[in-house]
């Protein structure tokens, strides 16, 4: 395959896995600024941070406000990791690769783009913001569902596979981020029903509520619920099941190319740190700076698949 078709299957895929979790981040936030005992600013701020593009904001915007915030992320056309222009990405690259993906695949690229550029044409007021979050979500996994009932398990499967799983666990973290760096007001607070609220926003905002309380049969814990999403490979958002499929769609292409490298070493590092890690291990060395490590090794996973399958930006 070349590699410029390669690219944009691989970059369709992130693009909207992006735009669902960029949603999935504003939903995490909108419930944290609810239940917040600071100002709902400072929950707002956090959540640029974990979503990279703090400098950037404050280089558009004046001040950190909840409208101004939620513009940026899901519609502003300065931003380039906004819903808006991600979803739009997602489509172009899906276009340059049109002639490989099925009819199903390509119609509901293109409704979802058509769709959100009506819900998104003005700024989004606060009423409305929740079923736009998941008229998000729900069109992304519409494409997903598409893809994957239709497409050959070939190379241009596993290429937007390891696009989609690289994003996910990259957002995975962040989201995870946002409650346990920032947004819990001081260490007084913790295991108090306030603390207990928050934890169960972020279940609610990749979710995995229910599936929680299958998996672990107990009431809300920090503890358990870091594991949930970083280790449990039952999760299909947590960063071991990413990995999993990761590796597995890189080791296809291996297969059906003949060739190994630095990425397929890379990739199986990190899903083997994944398996030998406990959860206490991870907190008692500090969640933070494994997710801050665990973000760049992914993205530097992202550079060496791109570097080995010859992609190039158009």
């Amino acid at each position: 395959m070349l590699g410029r078709t390669a690219n944009g299957l691989y970059w369709m895929f992130r693009f909207i896995e992006r735009a669902e979790n960029t949603a999935r981040l504003i939903d995490a936030g909108l419930r944290m600024s609810l239940t917040s005992m600071q100002g709902q600013d400072d929950e707002w701020g956090s959540v640029l941070q974990s979503a990279g593009v703090f400098s950037h904001y404050m280089a558009n915007y004046d001040e950190v406000t909840s409208a101004d915030v939620v513009n940026y992320l899901l519609r502003d056309r300065d931003n380039p990791s906004s819903v808006m222009q991600t979803i739009e990405q997602a489509r172009n690259n899906g276009r340059m690769v049109r002639t490989g993906l099925t009819r199903e695949a390509w119609e509901a690229t293109n409704e979802c783009y058509l769709e959100m550029k009506e819900q998104l044409r003005r700024k989004v007021p606060a009423a409305e913001l929740p079923n736009i979050i998941d008229s998000i979500k729900q069109r992304c996994g519409l494409i997903r569902g598409a893809f994957h009932g239709t497409m050959l398990r070939n190379e241009i499967y596993n290429f937007a596979r390891i696009g989609t799983f690289i994003e996910r666990a990259d957002n995975t973290a962040r989201i995870l981020d946002v409650k346990y760096y920032v947004l819990l007001p001081a260490a007084s607070y913790v295991g108090t029903s306030l603390d207990n609220v928050q934890w169960e926003s972020i279940l609610r905002s990749v979710s995995a509520h229910r599936s929680y309380t299958w998996a672990y049969d107990t009431d809300y814990n920090p503890v358990n619920i870091a594991d949930f999403l970083i280790l449990n490979g039952q999760m299909p958002r947590s960063l071991a099941y990413c990995y999993e499929k990761i590796v597995s769609n890189l080791g296809y292409l291996e297969r059906e190319y003949g060739d190994r490298h630095n990425a397929h070493d890379t990739a199986a590092g990190i899903k083997s740190m994944l398996h030998r890690r406990e959860i206490q291990q991870i907190v008692d060395n500090g969640l933070h700076e494994f997710l801050e490590d665990f973000i760049g090794q992914n993205n530097r996973l992202g550079n060496e698949i791109s570097e080995a399958y010859q992609f190039y930006q158009t």
